[in-house]
């Protein structure tokens, strides 16, 4: 078969999908899931997780408030905050939401004995699968966007006007739009991991366990390896950098930096290719109330 008529059948298949259907059916799957995942006391561990470092930087304002507000400061804050942002969020606090919040889409459903309903309805698994993971990525963009602007604000807002004139009229601005990006990106990579692991394991923690284990040591290893992590993606879209430090930076191989597109685009093909996977692993998915 030649690649015309290859090009030619996806047409033909693209053009017979009712798309408009299944866009207004994920609507009501993002919606639902919403109303029922957004605001429950399962989620009380995930807000913390968000909100410590807000804390923090707030006892830092409230403490530190009668020191000079001069640029070795706001330098020094700088980094801090780089810091908050690279090392905590992105290696901790949204990786452990993401778990808890993807792997419990369709886990916490069986746990439940809900899921059965899902699949009875008239709707394409796959369909399932999309709108289940646009609603656990909007639980974890607004809510962690939200804290990174808030550490963002709390950091700056104590320099008055020396503190505006560094975001407003210096780097601060474009450093602000891309943690939030950054956040996102992150949202989103990690939840089709962790979506992706809660189909193919009844138990996925200890995989997911293994990930953060790989996502930390991917460092050491070569280029096309460290480009299986969501972190390497990440680290070339940071406005900031962190110096290498610990155990591991003497085996660290600095990776060819990568052009922001670059990343972006990089990090958006392997989330759909995991998500193209998770398609294919819920028509495998057998539901077994009596195991879990």
């Amino acid at each position: 078969m030649s690649a015309q008529d290859l090009v030619a059948r996806a047409q033909k298949w693209a053009k017979e999908q009712p798309w408009r259907l299944y866009g207004s059916q994920i609507s009501i799957l993002v919606r639902n899931e919403l109303r029922r995942n957004l605001f429950t006391h399962r989620r009380i561990g995930i807000y913390l997780l968000a909100w410590v470092p807000v804390l923090i930087v707030l006892t830092h304002v409230i403490f530190d408030r009668n020191q000079p507000a001069g640029p070795a400061q706001i330098e020094t804050d700088t980094r801090v905050l780089a810091g908050i942002v690279q090392l905590y969020y992105f290696r901790l606090g949204i990786f452990f939401a993401c778990m808890a919040i993807f792997t419990w889409l369709f886990r916490g459903e069986m746990v439940e004995r809900t899921l059965h309903y899902q699949f009875l309805v008239p709707v394409r698994r796959e369909v399932l699968v999309v709108g289940k993971f646009l609603a656990g990525s909007v639980v974890a963009i607004v809510l962690f966007e939200t804290t990174v602007l808030a550490c963002f604000y709390l950091m700056y807002s104590r320099f008055g006007s020396t503190g505006k004139s560094y975001v407003f009229g210096g780097p601060g601005l474009g450093q602000l739009g891309s943690y939030l990006l950054v956040t996102a990106l992150a949202c989103i990579g990690y939840g089709a991991v962790f979506l992706a692991l809660s189909l193919l394991f009844k138990n996925p923690i200890v995989p997911g366990v293994v990930i953060m284990g790989w996502e930390t040591i991917a460092a050491i290893f070569p280029d096309w390896a460290q480009m299986l992590t969501v972190t390497f993606y990440l680290k070339h879209l940071c406005p900031v950098s962190l110096p290498l430090s610990g155990p591991l930076a003497i085996f660290t191989i600095v990776a060819e930096p990568v052009p922001p597109f670059v990343a972006v685009l990089g990090l958006l093909l392997l989330t759909i290719t995991i998500l193209a996977l998770s398609c294919f692993l819920i028509h495998r998915m057998e539901i077994t109330y009596t195991a879990e």
